[in-house]
């Protein structure tokens, strides 16, 4: 079976969000993000994620971020732009914006804290993509919105909604992404960094990365060692880059190891806000072995 999603198969990149030392966005620095990830091959951007800070943003900077940001990728690499909401009608709206500034598609959080019942994420989804004619690809992350999107529920979306493209896939459990694959023609997509070679082992096609800001050509190795059939370099590449993935989402909350990371490789991409705080002296100290342990940091 097609999936109707492979427009976002391969290596999307979770942008973080680069700040000024006031806390205002570093929009020069957000223009060379897409820069470095077009010369890296890299697929896809995705920004005002859960990387991106955007539980932090105004609704001003979220708008703004994703028009500098298609605007800097000038149809050289894909958009797909994080516009979810827990509120149907300002999910709409966020979407609706990205559109007219040229993403190529929007990435729809299960809508947060206030729990919906699965009717309730099924018409949310339904009003969305009926009112914004664009590939969506829907976000399933229970362990940040409190509650699962049931495979069942996901299956009836993609049946109902043919502009539902894609799930990127964050529950770790590889028989809830089996369901979904032999239930619809959905493209998959990781979630989690670590978990990108099993979940493309049962049929995913790539992966919404977090470590990718770092190392986004050693990312598309591995999707390729996958694609090409190469399992022992996959499962290679899989264990050298396990603790780095492990950290950026282990060692504290996203996006505060990256941003860190970034830091000390040179990328330096400024502060988190509020209320996310630094990394602690003992988890800088936990970054730095790994960092200098992969080869990018001493």
């Amino acid at each position: 079976m097609s999936r109707r999603g492979e427009i976002f198969s391969g290596l999307s990149v979770a942008l973080v969000t680069p700040m000024n030392a006031d806390g205002s966005v570093n929009e020069k620095m957000l223009c060379e993000l897409v820069d470095f990830h077009v010369d890296a091959g890299t697929n896809c951007v995705v920004p005002v994620g859960t990387t991106g800070e955007s539980p932090t943003l105004s609704h001003e900077e979220h708008d703004r971020v994703i028009e500098i940001v298609c605007k800097a990728a000038s149809g050289r690499i894909k958009v797909m732009a994080g516009t979810g909401s827990n509120s149907t009608e300002e999910a709409i709206c966020m979407t609706k914006h990205a559109q007219e500034v040229g993403a190529d598609g929007s990435l729809q959080v299960a809508p947060y804290y206030n729990k919906p019942t699965q009717e309730g994420f099924f018409q949310h989804y339904k009003a969305i993509s009926d009112a914004v004619d664009m590939p969506h690809v829907l976000y399933n992350i229970p362990g940040r919105t409190a509650k699962n999107i049931e495979p069942e529920t996901i299956c009836r979306i993609a049946e109902a909604c043919p502009n539902v493209v894609a799930v990127k896939d964050a529950t770790g459990s590889l028989d809830q992404a089996s369901h979904i694959y032999t239930g619809s023609d959905l493209t998959l997509l990781s979630g989690d960094d670590s978990m990108t070679l099993p979940l493309m082992s049962i049929g995913g096609s790539g992966v919404v990365s977090v470590v990718g800001n770092l190392i986004p050509q050693d990312m598309l190795s591995l999707i390729e060692a996958v694609r090409s059939g190469n399992l022992a370099d996959a499962m290679e590449r899989h264990h050298k880059l396990f603790q780095l993935c492990k950290d950026m989402l282990g060692l504290s909350t996203n996006p505060i190891p990256v941003k860190a990371a970034m830091a000390l490789i040179g990328k330096d991409c400024g502060p988190v806000r509020l209320p996310m705080t630094p990394l602690t002296d003992d988890e800088m100290n936990v970054l730095k072995k790994t960092l200098a342990d992969y080869g990018l940091a001493s």
